[in-house]
């Protein structure tokens, strides 16, 4: 009886012990992510008015920080993931803020069915427009669904450096002031389509410097927007679900796309090839500024975003190319378009 009392006895230390030690280890972790995101407020400039939405944001950060370590821990993949100024947003409060791309299917235009690389036989097996001088630096659209503003803006950033000789950093603030149809409404999204319409009926588009982005929607300045620094005669669609038809176009101009941002890895994504996961319902518009082979053999598009320097590869992401799908990774080839100058 009293083998047994005792043996009962060390078993209940052995349970004790244990679970103190994994309590120590939790604190332990929890002391770590803490510093972690005492440190990620501070060099992102974060603060919170109330400590209850602080406790909050920092359990956002630990999930989003345990997934981006795991990920990472995993081994041979073709890409990185890295905490960057999203860290405090779950996947969904991050799409609502940073996408915005929508399209109104009723309103696509007829005029669009021409596609002027057709017959383009001579593609390069890369280009960068960036090594060009046909690519502006990377922008920020803020707390505003305005990507759509910013995709339109780079592909006419890139088609004017390539007629003109001239790289003009564009206004994206006028388009979100000034295009206002049934798909697009400033903050709370558009698309390129409704934008080269814009540009072309305003005969061009102003300069950064003469209309400032705001990351917030305005009121239309006709004295700002009436001095214009770049015009377009019109823009064509690239054949939707058409890789080899994007690669074409890609190969003579940045192009405008649309894409499915969707998911804690695109959110989080710092480097390498991206391969998803996605779905390809789209929800965020970017610009494709090029495409190559990267060094283990993997195809790839070169997009910019518009959620500055600190996400990707300082702004920019590489995302697998030749995909299996006539959509392409994340429906990149599902709807893209060019301007036309």
């Amino acid at each position: 009886m009293a083998f047994a009392l005792k043996n009962k006895f060390l078993v209940f230390i052995l349970i004790v012990s244990g679970a103190l030690a994994s309590a120590m280890s939790r604190t332990l972790s929890e002391t770590v992510v803490a510093e972690k995101y005492k440190q990620w407020m501070a060099q992102y400039g974060r603060t919170y008015e109330m400590k209850e939405e602080e406790n909050m944001r920092f359990e956002v950060f630990k999930n989003n920080l345990e997934y981006i370590e795991n990920f990472n821990n995993m081994g041979n993949q073709p890409y990185k993931l890295s905490i960057n100024e999203f860290a405090d947003l779950t996947n969904e409060e991050f799409l609502a803020y940073y996408a915005g791309y929508k399209i109104i299917p009723s309103t696509v235009s007829s005029k669009t069915k021409r596609f002027k690389y057709q017959n383009l036989t001579n593609v390069p097996a890369s280009i960068d427009w960036r090594n060009k001088g046909a690519v502006t630096q990377i922008k920020d659209q803020g707390h505003c669904g305005s990507c759509w503003a910013f995709s339109t803006v780079a592909a006419v950033e890139g088609i004017a450096k390539i007629k003109t000789g001239r790289l003009f950093s564009l206004s994206e603030q006028q388009l979100v002031d000034c295009v206002r149809t049934k798909g697009s409404q400033g903050c709370k999204g558009g698309w390129m389509h409704d934008a080269f319409e814009y540009i072309v009926k305003n005969h061009g588009l102003a300069e950064e410097t003469r209309y400032p982005y705001k990351k917030k929607d305005g009121t239309c300045s006709p004295r700002k927007a009436a001095i214009k620094a770049v015009q377009i005669l019109g823009y064509e669609d690239v054949p939707h679900k058409n890789e080899e038809a994007l690669l074409k176009a890609a190969s003579q101009q940045p192009v405008s796309v649309a894409l499915d941002g969707n998911g804690t890895a695109f959110q989080f994504y710092s480097g390498g090839v991206f391969t998803g996961p996605c779905r390809t319902s789209l929800n965020h518009a970017v610009t494709v500024v090029g495409y190559g082979t990267s060094e283990d053999g993997s195809k790839y598009w070169l997009i910019k975003n518009s959620w500055g320097k600190s996400w990707g590869e300082n702004g920019y992401m590489r995302i697998k190319r030749d995909f299996n799908s006539k959509k392409g990774l994340c429906g990149i080839a599902k709807r893209a378009s060019y301007p036309v100058a």
